[in-house]
């Protein structure tokens, strides 16, 4: 029998269906448009995200029969995480989703570390809130939007969003509530969380959390209808996608990490406990009931600086980059880069809203190549950057997303990390790890370490080069003092104001 799995990406939904040895058999894929209608915001439109939900899945099913292959029996998704998705009473969109990327609520999270908000939430549960999250983006529509809120019942995550359209259900679940509201040892709404955020006039808003043994319902007829499946399947609502891409590549156990090469760069470590010591970074998020914690470190800028860096160089895109990115030498001659494009600033491993990318020695005796190999390291001592953060011992990165796909890219990153790195066969990993949470969730399969063992098939393996590894060693050390440096001269120059004569 086979499962259909959803992923519902920032940029692109795609929808996978498995045989029961766990292969791929049908996929489609769709994109997606972010809006950005005023500078550093983010936005969907929630009804245009679910017809694209509709349109992969009856593709893929459409695929499937034409293969004479075996029918769905189970849909489960996963999708992309944070931000702040709003409906009213009746389950319809109040105006479009703000995402996990938007920085519209910059001055209130500058307000709130100002006044140590941050810092004593992150000792709570291990979350450091940023802008896109849902905590910060109501209370940005409490402040400029009162009556978005006013016509709202629920705010959910695009997960959130999701399940409802799927089963007529309104939950979030302890992945998604896990920044910045659960209280970890409970699974639940941490009141102290909401008093510290001043949430209390929305907290109404929140939906029920579920763990486990709640994000398992029916499908409803009518969505059933909608992507051509058999009413009464069951549907089961995995982690979101960061923690599912971890479980999809095969890192469940305590010790094992990744790193998700995307719209995000996301170092991932299972831990058996939340880590609230240290400078408040990062997120911890629950990721087997009270047994596993995900500390996660995921950037506001990834792949997003490849094609930025692609376009700028008139290139075709992000592999022509890194093509042309290994002509060069390693250290690029000298040339570094900061690559903290996103206009919302960065919020791993450091928080900054103002934030911004920088090139460090730039001069004419630099090639188009130094150019662009000191972006590509730019982005992988960044990963270093979170696994520093992350202070755990790991003897292998995974690697996944779009950008595991360059060979090089993966041998670079083990040597300007010093870990060894592996990926897997397959290519929607997020949609993966969705696949092994529901076989777990409805008894298919006894565990998730026995899935993972059984499903999840590594490729390709690259161990760090001594001499590269000490080059990019001591790169790191003038990154973080370039990095510093940045941040203490306010990251890029004022404006000077100017009046027409």
């Amino acid at each position: 029998m086979s499962v259909l799995s959803i992923d519902v990406g920032t940029s692109m939904i795609k929808s996978v269906v498995y045989d029961d040895q766990g292969r791929e058999t049908a996929v489609a894929r769709v994109a997606t448009q972010v809006r950005r209608p005023h500078p550093g915001w983010a936005e969907q439109d929630m009804d245009a995200v679910w017809e694209a939900v509709a349109q992969t899945v009856r593709e893929a099913v459409a695929e499937l029969r034409a293969k004479g292959a075996e029918p769905v029996w189970l849909v489960t998704f996963t999708a992309q995480g944070d931000g702040c998705w709003l409906v009213d009473a009746a389950g319809r969109p109040t105006g479009p989703a703000v995402l996990w990327s938007d920085g519209r609520a910059a001055d209130i999270v500058d307000a709130w570390e100002r006044a140590g908000v941050l810092a004593d939430a992150f000792r709570r549960n291990g979350s450091l809130t940023f802008a896109g999250l849902p905590n910060a983006i109501l209370t940005w529509f409490e402040r400029h939007d009162p009556q978005r809120l006013a016509r709202s019942t629920t705010a959910l995550t695009a997960a959130g969003w999701l399940f409802l359209r799927l089963t007529g259900q309104a939950v979030m679940d302890e992945s998604d509530a896990s920044a910045p509201f659960i209280d970890h040892a409970t699974g639940d709404y941490d009141q102290g969380i909401i008093d510290l955020f001043g949430l209390e006039d929305t907290r109404r808003l929140l939906p029920r959390v579920v763990g486990d043994e709640q994000r398992t319902a029916e499908i409803t007829a009518e969505a059933a209808e909608q992507l051509d499946v058999p009413a009464g399947l069951p549907v089961v609502m995995a982690p979101y996608d960061i923690a599912a891409t971890a479980r999809g590549v095969g890192v469940v156990n305590p010790g094992q990490a990744c790193a998700i090469l995307g719209t995000t760069l996301c170092v991932e470590v299972v831990r058996t406990a939340v880590d609230t010591t240290g400078e408040p970074s990062g997120i911890n998020i629950a990721y087997r009931g009270r047994e596993r914690v995900l500390r996660a470190f995921p950037t506001l800028s990834g792949t997003e600086v490849l094609d930025w860096t692609a376009k700028t160089l008139a290139l075709p895109g992000a592999q022509e980059l890194i093509s042309l990115a290994m002509e060069a030498d390693p250290g690029a001659g000298g040339l570094a880069f900061l690559p903290y494009l996103s206009p919302a600033g960065e919020r791993a491993p450091f928080l900054d809203p103002r934030a911004r990318g920088t090139f460090w020695g730039l001069s004419l005796e630099h090639s188009r190549a130094d150019v662009a190999r000191s972006v590509l390291e730019g982005l992988s001592l960044a990963l270093r950057d979170s696994l520093t953060a992350s202070r755990t011992e790991i003897d292998e990165l995974r690697l996944c997303g779009g950008g595991a796909n360059s060979e090089a890219w993966c041998r670079l990153i083990a040597d300007a990390t010093g870990i060894p790195t592996a990926r897997s066969t397959d290519t929607e990993l997020g949609a993966k790890g969705a696949f092994l949470t529901g076989l777990v969730l409805t008894g298919a399969e006894s565990s998730m370490h026995r899935a993972a063992d059984k499903y999840v098939r590594m490729g390709g393996r690259w161990e760090p080069d001594p001499d590269r590894a000490a080059l990019y060693a001591e790169r790191y050390d003038s990154f973080r003092t370039w990095r510093e440096l940045a941040r203490g001269a306010g990251w890029q120059p004022r404006p000077t104001p100017y009046e027409k004569a």
